[in-house]
């Protein structure tokens, strides 16, 4: 059975770092020790209710794309045994399925996000400008509509509690610079586009996805984080896709649609989850990891 996990507890290791979902542990030769918690955000706010399972289907379903896309570019994964690295006394199983050891980065201060329908923030800002993160679109687009080629549209990388916010470009260049920001739009456009026209010929369409970089000490450019989930990226179902509407989802935008109809102001504390939601969303996610990666949760 899928194990909960709200927060992570690992006596003798030191946490450097406590994300929206993910817990991290330094290890000894320039490791981490990633566990994926059952926390869930949205509008960038951590709502006080997991997911339980959640934690585990993200790591199962990122493991999934970083082996699948190793052809394209390199990712964090070690190859290192979880159980080898826990403190003694800690139960394998909470952490065994959500945790991974990673080699240690230097994070570049940037969302890498890749679109290939107009939906979400893209649309509100198509809406209001016609461009997302300056890149200008034909104009007549309808929501969820698909684009006429995927567009890397990058935004911040918030603390937690703040808020993303999209930039174009030229910020992206001032950031990084120049060349490390070729490289990570083409690396993600490649990522968006094999995963894509995998997903499709197994009825899901990616509408957009969001990947993490860091570099290695040798200046290698890998993803690291999470890869093409339900967190990261928006699923739907291809035969209930419908341009005009907000298609129905196998990730977390069904959580968002829920949080809409709320009278909450998406800034913390968030709203108590019912049973409902939080049972559907658990649903959404397996079905997501099942159709994908062919892994069935038990």
């Amino acid at each position: 059975m899928p194990t909960t996990l709200l927060d992570s507890n690992l006596p003798g290791l030191e946490r450097i770092h406590r994300g929206k979902v993910r817990d991290v542990y330094a290890l000894p030769g320039e490791r981490l020790l990633i566990v994926a918690t059952d926390r869930l955000s949205a509008f960038d706010v951590v709502l006080p209710d997991p997911i339980p399972g959640k934690g585990e289907m993200l790591t199962q379903i990122s493991n999934f794309w970083f082996d699948k896309t190793a052809h394209l570019l390199p990712n964090h994964l070690t190859g290192t045994d979880v159980a080898s690295v826990l403190p003694a006394g800690v139960d394998l199983r909470a952490y065994a399925r959500r945790s991974v050891v990673a080699r240690r980065l230097k994070a570049l201060p940037v969302e890498a996000i890749a679109r290939g329908y107009l939906i979400g923030s893209g649309w509100k800002d198509y809406q209001a400008t016609g461009a997302v993160s300056g890149i200008r679109l034909p104009p007549g687009l309808r929501q969820a509509e698909r684009l006429p080629e995927p567009v890397f549209t990058p935004s911040t990388k918030a603390a937690v509690g703040a808020h993303d916010e999209n930039i174009d470009f030229d910020r992206v260049v001032a950031l990084i610079g120049a060349d490390l920001a070729e490289r990570v739009r083409a690396a993600t456009l490649a990522v968006y586009r094999f995963a894509a026209a995998y997903a499709a010929e197994r009825g899901i369409l990616i509408a957009d996805t969001k990947l993490e970089f860091g570099l290695d000490a040798d200046g290698t450019l890998r993803v690291m984080d999470e890869m093409l989930t339900p967190d990261s990226s928006r699923f739907w179902p291809a035969d209930e896709y419908r341009v005009g509407t907000s298609p129905p989802s196998y990730d977390k935008q069904f959580v968002r649609d829920w949080l809409e109809t709320q009278p909450w102001n998406k800034t913390a504390p968030g709203p108590r989850l019912p049973r409902e939601v939080i049972e559907g969303t658990a649903a959404k996610y397996a079905e997501a990891l099942r159709r994908l990666a062919g892994i069935i949760i038990d």
